[in-house]
């Protein structure tokens, strides 16, 4: 689950992580009256999407960009109302951007440098892992592509936390001051708890700037939980925002069903996640490009089934649909006679592969046959992506 910038910098704050002031604003009048109540002489004026590069992303038909900086609150009112309503595109939202509902809006702050940390979970060195570069405010995917020797990293133990020897080597590496030592190890510690007690998938200060008067302030702030981790933390369940993330992936939440929705054209419909990536990938050998991640699971239902059909279908990129089950719990009786009801309650209007294997595939293959509905068996799973990809281009 991700959630918004403002809302990562109020349980930063909590945590102890030194974030600046701020007010979240929903209309140009709010980010007026936030900029005086704020009585800083500058403020910064953000918006609020789940998608990172806002500073250099661009509202569709003008010039504003995600992040401005205002110096009174006419100039708050005037940004604020250049982005809401409106759709920002990022290099994270792709082409369609995303509509700016909220925006925040922050103190300013004197900066000496710009520094980048964030902290994961690193699955070689089997542990959480703090990450800082001296790059701050740059994307960090290219730095680490084209100067790796710039990225730092500091496994850690999750139960006893960064140790202070850590945070002080990492403050030496980033060349900080060395009056600047103690509240770096402040910030790291904190920063590295906060992702552990929150059980976080990514904390990401992007960036973390230098004060100039040696302290440390994250000016930006993302975070990512575990969604299996949230029944232990209903205050961060409830900063989910909905309206900030995909329609279909919700309703497949609400199924049972794990979803994620991709720009191809063929819809995949899988027991099991290892099998839905191998699917995913012998329709990309194949030509194909996959319209989803759907794996209905090894107890899913005739109703889950057949809502699973119905997502798949309110694609309009979709062009074929490709089910590939292999029965162990999941029995292939249960998926044919899904594959029935929903051709009759939901209908058909894309060409159908099935491949099934495994416990009563048999039965499963004589119900599909019984039941007149119009479908491309296949014989083998690469048989089934050839015949898919095939059918999408047909």
């Amino acid at each position: 689950m991700k959630i918004h910038e403002y809302q990562a910098k109020d349980l930063l704050r909590a945590a102890g992580v030194p974030v600046l002031a701020g007010t979240v604003a929903r209309s140009p009048d709010e980010a007026a009256a936030a900029f005086t109540t704020l009585g800083t002489p500058v403020c910064a004026v953000k918006a609020q999407i789940h998608a990172g590069g806002r500073g250099k992303g661009k509202v569709k038909g003008s010039e504003q960009r995600g992040v401005e900086l205002a110096k009174s609150a006419a100039d708050a009112r005037r940004i604020a109302e250049g982005l809401l309503g409106k759709t920002l595109v990022t290099i994270q939202t792709g082409s369609d951007g995303q509509i700016v509902r909220q925006v925040f809006v922050e103190s300013g702050c004197a900066i000496d440098r710009e520094l980048y940390c964030a902290v994961l979970v690193d699955r070689r060195a089997g542990s959480p892992v703090l990450i800082a570069s001296t790059a701050g405010g740059m994307d960090i995917e290219e730095v680490a592509a084209k100067t790796p020797d710039l990225i730092l990293t500091e496994p850690f133990d999750a139960d006893r936390g960064l140790a202070g020897w850590q945070a002080r080597l990492l403050a030496s590496k980033l060349k900080l001051p060395t009056a600047s030592w103690r509240h770096a190890e402040s910030f790291f510690r904190a920063l590295c708890r906060a992702f552990v007690d929150l059980d976080a998938s990514l904390v990401e200060v992007n960036p973390l700037v230098l004060t100039k008067d040696g302290g440390l302030v994250a000016l930006d702030a993302k975070m990512t939980f575990d969604d299996n981790a949230l029944f232990r933390h209903k205050n961060v369940a409830a900063l989910r925002d909905e309206a900030e993330e995909e329609p279909a992936e919700i309703r497949a939440a609400a199924a049972g069903l794990s979803y994620v929705k991709l720009d191809g054209t063929i819809g995949c419909l899988v027991n099991g996640a290892g099998l839905a990536m191998s699917t995913m990938d012998l329709v990309k050998l194949h030509g194909g490009q996959p319209a989803n991640f759907l794996d209905v699971g090894g107890g899913a239902d005739v109703k889950a089934v057949t809502e699973a059909f119905r997502i798949i279908l309110s694609d309009p990129n979709v062009k074929a649909i490709l089910v590939n089950i292999f029965g162990g719990i999941m029995r292939c009786t249960t998926i044919a006679t899904a594959l029935v009801e929903a051709s009759q309650t939901v209908g058909f209007t894309v060409p159908l592969v099935v491949r099934l294997e495994g416990t009563e595939v048999e039965e499963g293959k004589k119900i599909l046959a019984a039941s007149g509905t119009s479908i491309i068996l296949a014989d083998g799973l690469t048989d089934a992506a050839k015949k898919v990809v095939a059918a999408a281009r047909a």
